[in-house]
């Protein structure tokens, strides 16, 4: 085992101590520490701001969004979904009593692939839910014809896609509703968090319904709700680390570039590019490995990075339809899902965050080098 230290494969975005620990004298202040409170309304309108989006509701952690989308809009059925995912997309669906139903995805983006949709359409589907996997756009104008065409709901799970654009117009504006995740690993975090982001008033109000048990006042209950509301601390944690999240984008940009520069002539490994028009978040640098070409299989490599101290995460993998609680669905074989697998059994995500040091870029890619 290597003695040189330990590159993980993703490290916190983090505030300003100094600044923090300001808020946190004014939220002792204040003594109001949830439920609506000053920080969460003033992260609700920066987030709106900054994203491009109108309505926009904060949640404790990105899951309970997925859930209470499917809640909101009332979806019942059947939801077509994809494998190629973190176990929280389908699992949303489930809690709900939904059943999920998987499609394969497209080769190039682990996105859902469109064309695979319409075949898995039955009397009892009611909604998509794709996902844009990586911070990738999903087709997201094709999605919507097939869901124009069957009357579908389409919720879209961006966990990975804050900040991301097409041609100047968030992505998070496509379908009925889309979800966030602000966890940790993520570009943007509030340690643990999320958000919803919907197209109008009504659906707003029933959403931050939904999130407070159903209260719409004080003696009524319009719902069965749950309790997913953020915190203050979490907020003004996340107020603080707004100012930074360009910044942030910007630095993974170039440890993206430098990756791709130090590994382009290296035989068997394939990644993401850049999509005229859009605006990338750098959220992940997902490699594809061809095992024939490059010399060594994925699982190779990923032992290799491990015992030079760097960690990389197999990411996707297993896919979700692989797990025992989905494994024995029908849509859920693996012959219906031949490109999912092929992905999730190539790919590796190298270290990714903001502000990682040269020397650390240089060290993961030189490993890779050496492993071929």
């Amino acid at each position: 085992m290597s003695e040189e230290k330990t590159i993980t494969v993703t490290s916190p975005l983090l505030p300003d101590l100094k600044e923090f620990e300001k808020y946190l004298e004014d939220i002792w202040s204040r003594k109001w520490l949830t439920n609506n409170g000053f920080y969460h309304r003033e992260l609700e309108k920066a987030l709106s701001g900054y994203l491009g989006v109108p309505y926009l509701s904060l949640f404790t952690n990105g899951t309970l969004p997925l859930i209470t989308a499917l809640q909101a809009l009332r979806i019942t059925g059947e939801v077509i979904t994809t494998p190629y995912s973190f176990v929280a997309t389908t699992h949303s669906i489930w809690w709900n009593g939904i059943k999920p139903v998987f499609v394969d995805v497209d080769e190039e983006t682990g996105n859902i692939d469109p064309e695979k949709i319409e075949a898995a359409i039955t009397p009892r589907t009611t909604a998509i839910m794709p996902v844009h996997v990586y911070g990738t756009p999903c087709d997201t104008k094709r999605i919507k014809e097939i869901a124009d065409k069957y009357g579908l709901k389409v919720i879209y799970d961006a966990a990975h896609a804050f900040g991301v654009k097409v041609n100047g117009k968030s992505i998070l504006e496509e379908g009925d509703i889309s979800t966030l995740s602000f966890h940790a690993t993520k570009v943007y975090n509030t340690v643990e968090g999320g958000a919803l982001v919907c197209r109008d008033e009504a659906t707003k109000r029933r959403i931050d319904y939904l999130k407070n048990f159903g209260f719409a006042d004080e003696v009524t209950v319009v719902a069965p709700g749950i309790n997913s509301k953020m915190d203050e601390i979490r907020a003004a944690y996340g107020l603080l680390n707004l100012r930074q999240a360009d910044r942030a984008i910007e630095s993974r940009k170039s440890t993206a570039n430098k990756y791709r520069d130090g590994l382009k002539d290296v035989p068997g490994l394939r990644w993401l590019c850049d999509i005229d028009g859009v605006r990338h978040n750098y959220s992940y640098f997902p490699l594809f490995v061809d095992e024939e070409k490059f010399g060594m299989s994925r699982d190779e490599l990923y032992a290799r990075l491990k015992e030079h101290n760097i960690l990389g995460r197999r990411y996707f993998y297993p896919l979700i339809s692989e797990f025992s609680t989905y494994r024995g669905l029908e849509s859920a074989a693996p012959e219906n899902l031949p490109v999912a697998h092929r992905l999730a059994s190539s790919v590796i995500c190298l270290p990714m965050y903001a502000f990682m040091e040269d020397s650390d870029v240089e060290r993961v890619i030189e490993c890779v080098r050496c492993g071929k």
